[in-house]
């Protein structure tokens, strides 16, 4: 894939030059803060030292002030309350939260999970029919609900009442429940839009914390919940959303939960250190695993356990199950990979749509990404089952998949996620039709400029600017995600020393050098490009990040490749 070197030409020098001189630091990383909309000191301060008072009054959002005095209700009256969410990390975080916090308030709380293979995405009534006669009076949703028009009324007409705790796109009509939290709703003034799932969750137990006078500590032990489902669920690392992961990374890495801990530990990863890449990569495929394949309810069994025997039990479970997830990936994506052989057309098609009998639809997600990341096209798997095609999409940046979805509505039996990633269900006899209109879609909103896959570089720099303290500051841009990724830099003209090898899965690794500095470099997956690398020429030119590589005790500067000319 042929990428496009992109900078940010209209930063204010003047800016620029005052960041620099107020927080000391080099003037690259002054163009880096304001290119991310920090432009003074204060900001900088919330920007690398976030605290808990930084976050918003939770009573911003509408409808929270209903729902927390609904809740302390139930609660005081010892009405039984069910916490419902969705199957993956965002959900099973939200859920754990939620019923971990409502226990301790003493509420008669309990859980449900809609198995993804039986009874699909989001709220449904069905779902909870058989709960009714267990004398349920309040719903919570969390991760979901928030198109539930119809599962809503047929909920409220058995006198249960139901809040939506939500992050996705509404509807053209918002559910007729008790109190909607969701600051996508048009009607929300929230501060920020973004929240994860789990975050709106937690924006929930702030209230009702603060309305009932507990102190900020009670709350903040959650925190390393939602930075591993905000995490996961890719959100924007910015505001809101940034400071709740960094303190929640913080918290994570105390160790202070059994049942991360025992994931911890079955994943290998205990004794290093956890950022957003190891959420990304290593606990929330695992945590997904159990979701995929069977039922979620152990990964929430998981995090909210204190047995120390049970959560090293179901970590293994987890572990084996993503194992077996993976083998279903590999297969799905070589089936994937032959229908788009046989019928892709680079030059006509601005998505690819496909449609198969009996895919695993807890796999067809992960499968979709993969094909949006080698051919850079929208892409929706549709599984076929029982004459009803179950489809997961994921998107581009520039190409908002909800609305592209509600062009097609009347094709659709339900639909719901977001720009990037969402959900649909139809019948089989209207794929055809569906593939045709939704690629129709694409064609007229996506130009080719959006086609053309870029890289945003923060700044070109010579090797003798990076050292220590460079990236020091560098690391504590992280942690790093969506809209706050690690920094790139350019450098031109460079000596390659050595002979470029081919390491691993396809990795090039080769040593750089300008002004007498040689530096490894390592370009994962980059092995098709080693015909670039003239080892004669000083003319090489490299996009990178600039990392630390620890190997057997010894700790080195390292550049991840993005890119090379």
């Amino acid at each position: 894939m042929d990428f496009f070197w992109c900078f940010n030409e209209t930063l204010s020098q003047k800016e620029v030059n005052e960041l620099k001189h107020s927080l000391n630091v080099p003037e690259v990383i002054a163009r880096i803060l304001v290119t991310r909309g920090i432009k003074n000191f204060d900001e900088a301060r919330k920007f690398f030292k976030p605290k808990f008072s930084d976050l918003y009054d939770p009573f911003l959002m509408k409808d929270l002030e209903k729902a927390v005095d609904r809740i302390i209700d139930a609660i005081k009256k010892g009405e039984k309350i069910l916490v419902y969410g969705d199957y993956d990390v965002d959900g099973i975080t939200s859920i754990s939260i939620l019923y971990l916090f409502l226990k301790k308030l003493n509420g008669n709380v309990l859980y449900y999970i809609p198995e993804r293979l039986k009874e699909g995405y989001g709220y449904s009534y069905s779902c909870i029919r058989n709960r009714i006669k267990e004398n349920i009076s309040l719903i919570i949703t969390v991760d979901c609900g928030i198109t539930a028009v119809e599962e809503v009324k047929l909920t409220k007409k058995n006198n249960i009442d139901v809040i939506i705790c939500d992050h996705h796109e509404p509807g053209r009509e918002l559910p007729d429940a008790y109190a909607i939290l969701d600051p996508k709703r048009e009607d929300c003034n929230y501060p920020f839009k973004e929240l994860a799932g789990v975050g709106v969750t937690f924006k929930l137990i702030q209230g009702l914390a603060k309305k009932l006078g507990l102190i900020s500590h009670v709350v903040e032990r959650y925190t390393d919940y939602v930075a591993i489902g905000s995490a996961a669920d890719i959100v924007p690392l910015v505001d809101e959303n940034r400071i709740l992961v960094k303190l929640g990374l913080e918290r994570l890495n105390k160790r202070e939960k059994i049942g991360i801990n025992a994931l911890l530990k079955a994943s290998g990863i205990f004794e290093k250190p956890v950022g957003t890449g190891q959420i990304v990569f290593i606990l929330a495929p695992r945590l997904n695993a159990v979701g995929r394949l069977g039922s979620a309810e152990r990964a929430v069994r998981l995090l909210t356990t204190n047995n120390r025997t049970q959560a090293l039990n179901i970590a293994t479970i987890l572990e084996e199950e993503n194992r077996n997830r993976k083998n279903i990936d590999e297969e799905t994506f070589a089936q994937a990979l032959e229908m788009i052989e046989a019928d892709y057309d680079p030059e006509k098609d601005r998505a690819i749509v496909l449609s198969r009998e009996n895919w695993h639809t807890g796999v067809i997600g992960i499968v979709a990404s993969r094909i949006v990341e080698r051919y850079y096209r929208p892409t929706i798997l549709i599984s076929v089952e029982d004459g009803v095609g179950k489809g997961s999409a994921r998107s581009i940046p520039g190409f908002d998949l909800y609305l592209a979805l509600r062009e097609c509505e009347e094709l659709l039996e339900t639909y719901g996620g977001h720009k990037y990633a969402a959900g649909l269900t139809l019948k089989e006899e209207n794929i055809d039709k569906f593939n045709e209109r939704f690629k129709s879609v694409a064609f007229n909103r996506i130009s080719e400029d959006i086609l053309k896959p870029k890289i945003w570089i923060d700044g070109k720099i010579n090797f003798r600017e990076i050292n220590e303290r460079l990236i020091n500051i560098i690391n504590r841009f992280a942690p790093f995600g969506p809209q706050n990724m690690r920094p790139v830099f350019l450098t031109r003209n460079l000596e390659v020393v050595g002979t470029p090898e081919i390491v691993g899965s396809n990795h090039l690794k080769f040593k750089v050098k300008q002004n007498g500095i040689v530096i490894d470099a390592i370009g994962f997956n980059m092995g098709d490009l080693i015909y670039r690398i003239d080892p004669v020429a000083k003319n090489l030119d490299i996009v990178y990040c600039i990392e630390e590589n620890t190997w057997e005790g010894q700790t080195t500067v390292q550049l991840r490749i993005k890119d090379l000319k």
